[in-house]
């Protein structure tokens, strides 16, 4: 058998990309042109694309896997929008609507604290029966309870949806939450932000115009946030590219970006893929090229690139970690919204599986708070087993 060295292998890479990835090594600046070629490689060419950004994540972060301990507390699932790319919001009269009373989000957040957890996530839906003021209530009852807790809430359309019903601008409400505790935002809503994917997506969800403005406020108030995308549904390598270069286009405007989290979509509950339209979800492949142009394209300004294994499974999360990524997210508890779409994956990753995983891939584990500042672990108790799918709804609920 004719065996072929691994230095001729990678010669094979086709001219176009190997110019492109010798710019990139070089720390130059990739165009989107640029961006959509990577993203339509294939065969050695993607092999070298992955290789070139595990070099820019060594060069950029070291051999670190990070990951955090924290809490995802969705206080309602009640939501008006429709949105055809989710099944986790349900209308008020729904059988399976919830919202969660404050008391019972407090006591949430102080037995994520208990567990060891340095931070708790909360979204939601736009429930219309909860008024404006509930996120300014959700952060106050969490620091009253959990003064030293990180909380890190609210969606950009949450916060768009809280000052039109205040009548207040969103740098208001930011302000308000920040003053009362709130440390940082999730990029989420961001989808693909290109208007023509988003009115396919849903048609009353906040602008990509809109979500640009909020995000740049945050980082003017002094709120860090992060960057998403979610992918494979009615999108393609233009509007990707095009998304990553809104991203890296803000984060050189403010640094406000902790971290750049791509998120695969997950179609099997949605209208969007029940009706036809959307295709089911990336490919592995473009997961993998996903995560390494990321890498590549934003790694200077944006140095953490972050898989999430909820959406990705355990194995492809490694996979991208060997492909450009440098964080493997949360520790999540109760996660439900990646779930309620038809996600296989769990809604809980102990901590011990995360170090089992990293070390597997020949790098080191390390626990992060929200902000990537490293957290000398302690043993701590390891929380129950989350609900099963038949036993979603919280215990201490009212209906609507």
């Amino acid at each position: 058998m004719t065996v072929t060295p691994l230095n001729t292998l990678f010669s094979a890479v086709s001219s176009p990309v190997g110019r492109i990835l010798d710019r990139a090594l070089a720390e130059n600046d990739l165009s989107e042109d640029d961006l959509m070629t990577l993203f339509n490689a294939q065969g050695v060419d993607t092999l070298a694309l992955a290789a070139a950004a595990d070099e820019m994540r060594r060069r950029q972060v070291g051999e670190r896997v990070t990951y955090v301990k924290t809490r995802n507390i969705n206080f309602t699932n009640v939501c008006y929008t429709g949105c055809k790319f989710c099944a986790f919001g349900v209308h008020h009269n729904n059988p399976q609507a919830y919202t969660l009373d404050i008391a019972e989000v407090a006591k949430q957040a102080v037995e994520a604290w208990e567990w060891g957890c340095t931070e708790v996530c909360m979204q939601g839906g736009l429930n219309p029966k909860l008024g404006g003021d509930i996120y300014f209530r959700l952060v106050k009852a969490v620091k009253n309870a959990l003064p030293d807790i990180h909380i890190h809430a609210f969606s950009p359309f949450e916060i768009q949806y809280a000052a039109q019903i205040l009548r207040k601008s969103p740098e208001y409400v930011l302000r308000k939450l920040k003053d009362l505790g709130l440390g940082s935002l999730p990029g989420t809503a961001a989808e693909i932000l290109d208007t023509e994917v988003r009115q396919i997506l849903t048609k009353n969800k906040l602008s990509a115009q809109a979500w640009t403005e909020i995000i740049k406020t945050a980082h003017c108030v002094g709120l860090p946030t992060t960057a998403t995308i979610m992918h494979g549904h009615v999108d393609g390598p233009r509007h990707w590219a095009t998304h990553l270069s809104l991203i890296r286009s803000i984060q050189r405007e403010t640094g406000g970006f902790s971290e750049f989290v791509p998120l695969g979509f997950i179609p099997y509950n949605t209208p969007l893929y029940a009706e036809g339209i959307a295709r089911p979800g990336p490919t592995g492949m473009e997961s993998l090229k996903m995560h390494a142009v990321s890498r590549l394209f934003l790694g200077k300004d944006i140095p953490n690139v972050q898989v999430s294994w909820v959406k990705l499974g355990a194995e492809m999360s490694q996979m991208c970690l060997g492909a450009g990524a440098n964080d493997f997210g949360g520790t999540l508890h109760n996660e439900s919204i990646s779930k309620m779409a038809g996600a296989d994956n769990g809604e809980y990753m102990p901590p011990e599986e995360f170090e089992r995983l990293i070390l597997d891939m020949g790098r080191i584990p390390a626990q992060r708070d929200t902000l990537y500042q490293l957290v000398e672990a302690t043993p701590t108790p390891i929380p129950p087993t989350p609900p099963s799918d038949s036993d979603r709804r919280p215990a201490h609920f009212r209906a609507g």
